[in-house]
């Protein structure tokens, strides 16, 4: 710590497309993430399109201040979108129609060429830099670096979803060898996935020393429900930089 911190707004868009409105806006709720001392903001632009849309995701691109994180999946479409829009932060993620959220990371080591065109074409269309999410497994890391990422963004899933200290303490183990990986094969570490107001301190006392950038967003989104978006990020912001 501290590290920097994107807020994802996917869920903001999740409550407007609910009643088919305008509101709340995804790119109104970026300018309020950002104000209260987010250091930028992320969105999945999923092949449904079930959380932000291409509007959202221009209109993002044009407005945040700080860093801008696209994540997406090599579905032609998407990437032909994300190329165009040129975010600070592309985040290539596996991605299944009937899951409810991401589940896991990519296998880099069994989709290597396509993920390593993938990153090229990114490159090439001026994408700042070309992230791969990740399970904490240092083959997969490894691969991530052969295939052209600058970045890696490790699932914190396991981590945030055991119950006891003691459960967590292997999925800890995981996340720090998989990050000192990264870190001497050359890339940048992210994490996120499940991190929240309960395990974000722990995650970073036991396994943060090589993360520069977590992600997080429906803890801030749920919190928001009950205390406003702004005061949500603030006690975010207090947990993740210290």
């Amino acid at each position: 710590m501290p590290a920097h911190l994107l807020i994802n707004v996917d869920h903001v868009a999740t409550l407007r497309n609910a009643r088919r409105a305008e509101r709340p806006d995804p790119v109104e709720a970026a300018f309020r993430a950002e104000a209260a001392g987010a250091d930028g903001v992320v969105v999945h632009l999923r092949e449904d399109r079930r959380h932000v849309t291409e509007r959202d995701v221009r209109l993002l691109a044009q407005t945040v201040r700080g860093k801008f994180d696209l994540e997406c999946s090599t579905d032609a479409e998407v990437l032909a979108i994300c190329c165009d829009v040129r975010p600070d932060l592309a985040t290539l993620v596996p991605e299944r129609r009937e899951e409810v959220t991401t589940e896991g990371g990519l296998n880099v080591r069994t989709a290597s060429e396509r993920l390593a065109r993938a990153a090229d074409r990114l490159h090439d269309a001026g994408t700042g830099e070309v992230a791969f999410f990740v399970d904490p497994v240092p083959a997969q890391v490894e691969a991530a670096a052969e295939a052209g990422a600058d970045a890696i963004e490790l699932h914190t899933g396991d981590f945030a979803e055991a119950e006891t200290p003691a459960a967590q303490q292997h999925p800890l183990a995981r996340l720090a060898e998989a990050a000192a990986t990264a870190e001497t094969a050359g890339l940048r570490v992210h994490a996120g996935h499940g991190l929240d107001y309960r395990n974000v301190e722990r995650f970073f006392e036991a396994a943060g020393a090589h993360v520069e950038e977590v992600s997080i967003g429906f803890a801030v989104v749920a919190r928001a429900a009950m205390v406003g978006l702004e005061q949500a990020v603030r006690e975010m912001v207090r947990l993740v930089k210290g």
